[in-house]
């Protein structure tokens, strides 16, 4: 963390039973200027674990942008820098994505059979959406602070896949055109996927019925 005194810091807990909560405290303890820990009693899974723990920033009226990480770090923290460098030295998109794609110059490390169910994933998404979107599932994204409550008002319909939401939620509050405008997905230079997953393959054949639920709740 000292080599991001900028960046603050909010660790979910999300009513784990193991180590984690102490972990967490832990890391209050020796950065507590830099590090919250957020704890919820009860497991509520990654989709709420995400709202809540950027609520809790939100709340603090201290940001200009409030973004998720995963806990891996399979996105280093450095790509916020190439995010702000990207931007031309400043963020003015209401919601800023990575994107994980492989290319001269990257470090995208990923399993191919992976990338290919991620690919089919995000032809559907893009489908479902009406928007041209590469990569919705990179667990690396900025949300301009004043958004943040239209954009996380609510609990999320689905467990997994409430990145497609976020963007459905633009989508319905400011249309297609300008969401077009106003969200930016950005290469990343460094990506490496790290096991543990919880999602499994097999996981993928509820897709099409998780993405159809979202489309027809927010009627885009």
């Amino acid at each position: 963390m000292h080599a991001h005194p900028d960046i603050s810091f909010f660790g979910v807990n999300d009513g784990s039973r193991d180590a984690t909560l102490s972990i967490l405290q832990n890391l209050h303890e020796e950065f507590s200027s830099q590090f919250q820990c957020v704890n919820l009693t009860k497991n509520s899974g990654k989709a709420e674990a995400v709202r809540q723990g950027m609520l809790t920033a939100h709340q603090t009226g201290k940001f200009d942008y409030i973004g998720y990480w995963d806990a891996d770090f399979s996105t280093p923290l450095e790509e916020i820098d190439h995010f702000i460098s990207f931007s031309g030295g400043q963020l003015t998109h209401t919601l800023v994505m990575g994107s994980r794609i492989s290319r001269l110059g990257s470090q995208i490390r990923r399993k191919m059979k992976r990338h290919y169910l991620g690919r089919i994933f995000s032809t559907l998404t893009s489908y479902i959406l009406g928007l041209r979107v590469y990569d919705t599932q990179c667990g690396a994204k900025l949300i301009a602070s004043e958004e943040i409550n239209t954009l996380l008002d609510r609990p999320f319909l689905s467990k997994w896949f409430f990145d497609v939401e976020i963007l459905a939620r633009l989508i319905k509050k400011y249309g297609k055109d300008k969401t077009y405008e106003i969200a930016l997905e950005i290469p990343l230079l460094i990506w490496n996927e790290i096991g543990g997953s919880k999602l499994k393959i097999m996981d993928f054949i509820k897709v099409p019925l998780e993405l159809l639920k979202i489309k027809r709740f927010y009627k885009i």
